[in-house]
C-alpha cells in the first residue's frame, strides 16, 4: 500500500506521527468508451464554452458560480494562502460511544500506521481506546477539504472513518410519513418470527458479487472465443502538434514552389492566357525567383508539361503552334 497522507494525531499534549492509507479498494470491472467499429478509445477535449478553443490543462483554474451567473475564479496561489492546505494534524476533539454515531455519516475508511519512532504513543492511544470502548471524534484535512472523522480500533490498528457534516445529511421528505398507516398484530408477529428465523452472525465472506462474477465469466468467454479487437497502438499526439505539423508541411510546399492551392491557381491563370504568353511570362518569373535554385528547377518540369499539353490541344491553330515552338522558347529563356 502507498500512503496518501502524512501528519500527526494530536492527543492532548501527545503528538503521534502517522501515515494514512486507504483501507478499501474498488473491485468493479471498469469499461472504457470505445469506437464500436475498431475498438479505438474515445477521448474528450477540454474546450472553452465561450471561444470554442481547446484549453491546455495548465490553463485550467477552479471557478465558483454565483447565483447571478458570475464566476469567481480561484488559482493555485489562492489555495496556497489558505491554512487548510498546510494543516497536517488530526486533532482529537471528543470521545464518544460508537453506537452514538449513525452509520449514515460514515464516508471513507483509512488505516493509520505509526510513522518512525511514534510506535509507542500509537500503541498507548490504541490500547486506551480499546479498553474504554469508545471512539475519538477528530478533524482532518485531506485534498483541500476538512472532514469530521471517527477514530477507532480494528484488529490492532487505528482506523479513521471520515464523516459527513450534519448539514450534508438529507432529511427524508416522503408523503407516507404523514399518513396514519397501521398493521395488524398478527402480521407484525409473523414478520418478527421471520426475522428470528433468518437471524445469524454476520460473515462477510459468505456473500458474493454475482454481477461481477457473471461479467468476469462473460469477458473470459469472449476472450477464449476470439472476440477480441486488436487495437493498433496510436501515438498520443496533441492537437497543437498536429497543427504544427500541418503548418510545417504547408511551409515546405510553398518553399518548393507553391502548395496544391497555388498550383491550381497557376493552372487556372494559364488556361485564361494564350500558350505563347504563358510560356513567355513564366520564364522571367522563374528567373526572378529567390535564390533557392533547387525549388525553381523542380517547378520547371511541371510548367513545361502544362505548356506541352496546351500545345497538343491547340495543334489545329497555326498561330498558337508557331508561338509555342520549343526552340524559340529556349532561346528566349537563354537570352533573358
Amino acid at each position: 500500500m502507498r500512503s496518501i497522507w502524512r501528519g500527526a494525531v494530536s492527543f492532548g499534549l501527545v503528538s503521534i506521527g502517522v501515515k494514512l492509507y486507504s483501507a478499501t479498494e474498488d473491485k468493479d470491472i471498469r469499461f472504457h468508451q470505445v469506437h464500436a467499429a475498431d475498438g479505438g478509445r474515445v477521448k474528450y477535449k477540454r474546450v472553452c464554452s465561450i471561444d470554442g478553443e481547446e484549453v491546455e490543462y495548465s490553463d485550467i483554474a477552479k471557478g465558483y458560480e454565483l447565483p447571478d451567473g458570475q464566476v469567481v475564479i480561484l488559482t493555485d496561489e489562492d489555495f496556497d494562502d489558505l491554512p487548510l492546505s498546510t494543516r497536517r494534524e488530526i486533532e482529537v476533539l471528543q470521545f464518544v460511544a460508537q453506537d452514538e454515531i449513525d452509520p449514515i455519516m460514515f464516508e471513507k475508511t483509512y488505516y493509520l500506521e505509526p510513522d518512525g519512532p511514534a510506535a509507542r504513543p500509537y500503541v498507548l492511544l490504541r490500547d486506551a481506546l480499546e479498553n474504554a470502548g469508545q471512539v475519538a471524534i477528530t478533524k482532518i484535512a485531506i485534498r483541500q477539504r476538512e472532514s469530521l472523522a471517527a477514530l477507532r480500533v480494528r484488529d490492532g490498528v487505528l482506523v479513521l472513518h471520515t464523516m459527513r457534516w450534519p448539514d450534508e445529511i438529507r432529511r427524508p421528505d416522503f408523503g407516507f410519513l404523514d399518513e396514519d398507516i397501521s398493521v395488524r398484530p398478527q402480521e407484525l408477529k409473523m414478520a418478527e418470527a421471520l426475522i428470528g428465523s433468518m437471524t445469524g452472525e454476520f460473515e462477510p465472506g459468505e456473500f458474493t458479487d454475482d454481477y461481477r462474477e457473471a461479467m468476469t465469466a462473460l469477458l473470459e468467454a469472449k476472450q477464449s472465443g476470439g472476440e477480441v479487437a486488436q487495437v493498433p497502438e496510436v501515438e498520443d499526439t496533441g492537437g497543437a502538434v498536429v497543427d504544427l505539423m500541418s503548418a510545417l508541411r504547408r511551409s515546405v510546399e510553398r518553399a518548393r514552389g507553391g502548395g496544391a492551392d497555388d498550383a491550381s491557381a497557376d493552372d487556372a491563370s494559364a488556361d485564361a492566357e494564350p500558350a505563347a504568353e504563358a510560356s513567355a511570362e513564366r520564364a522571367p518569373a522563374k528567373k526572378a525567383a529567390p535564390a533557392k535554385k533547387a525549388p525553381a528547377k523542380k517547378a520547371a518540369p511541371a510548367a513545361k508539361k502544362a505548356t506541352t499539353a496546351k500545345k497538343t490541344a491547340a495543334s489545329d491553330k497555326p498561330a498558337a503552334k508557331k508561338a509555342a515552338d520549343k526552340p524559340p522558347a529556349k532561346r528566349a529563356r537563354r537570352s533573358a
